[in-house]
């Protein structure tokens, strides 16, 4: 097989402090054939200055107002064009220089390319520092159906082919990576499981207020794609995972 392009995309909004260490881990992967792409939306804390400085190892970078994070991916999308997409945003990081290079090895026994790739993701502190694979484990066999149970592949460690990705679903503000993962699937005739860590994610929190809403979208995308008497039952494990999280939390 002719070695794959991976476009990855890394979209950020005034996050300095994190995108370097990103574009860093972008940059210095041992696998060539990489195609890396900035979306930046309209940054005024020397986000812009920062992409200047390593433009020379970017193939397209632009800093321009979005409607929000998943209308900037969808702008990476429509300029990408390698076989593979792959967002690693700011503060995220490939797990090691060697990444790349492990995934494809891997595909060596592969008559074609398979359609999606996945692996495990170390979760990280503000100072990259790892703290523990992420809980939600990803299955052995991934398909579409997987995804009844939650986000069980991390977006970041989530690798579809450009050919069968559709643009992010912006009606979603939440959970929109978790919707366009199932529509990969569905359209995949063959998945890929490397066996790996793939990513670093950076551990940033988020609020109560976001969570439920987080739930709520995701509770709508489920009924969605499974069916409403499933997602009832599945709603209702999350919701109990939420409160008891809260109720723990506030004893602390």
């Amino acid at each position: 097989m002719k070695p794959p392009v991976f476009s990855i995309i890394t979209v950020t909004y005034n996050a300095s402090q994190w995108l370097e260490r990103t574009i860093l881990s972008i940059l210095s992967q041992s696998y060539p054939h990489i195609e890396y792409i900035v979306i930046d939306g309209n940054s005024t804390d020397g986000t812009v200055e920062l992409i200047k400085q390593y433009a020379s190892g970017i193939s397209y970078w632009q800093s321009e107002p979005d409607k929000g994070l998943y209308d900037a991916m969808n702008k990476g999308l429509l300029r990408a064009t390698g076989d593979y997409v792959w967002f690693i945003n700011a503060g995220d990081t490939l797990y090691t220089a060697d990444t790349l290079q492990e995934i494809v090895t891997s595909l060596k026994k592969k008559v074609s390319l398979p359609d999606v790739m996945y692996g495990d993701t170390m979760i990280v502190d503000a100072q990259g520092a790892p703290i523990g694979l992420r809980r939600l484990r990803p299955p052995k066999r991934l398909t579409w159906k997987s995804f009844r149970k939650g986000m069980l592949v991390n977006h970041q460690s989530f690798i579809a082919k450009k050919e069968i990705a559709p643009l992010y679903n912006t009606t979603y503000r939440l959970v929109a990576d978790y919707d366009w993962c199932i529509q990969c699937l569905q359209r995949a005739q063959s998945v890929h499981n490397t066996f790996r860590v793939l990513s670093n994610f950076l551990e940033a929190g988020m609020s109560s207020v976001e969570r439920k809403a987080s739930l709520k979208e995701r509770y709508k995308v489920m009924c969605h794609y499974y069916g409403p008497l499933s997602t009832f039952f599945m709603h209702g494990w999350f919701a109990v995972r939420f409160y008891t999280a809260k109720w723990f939390k506030g004893r602390v």
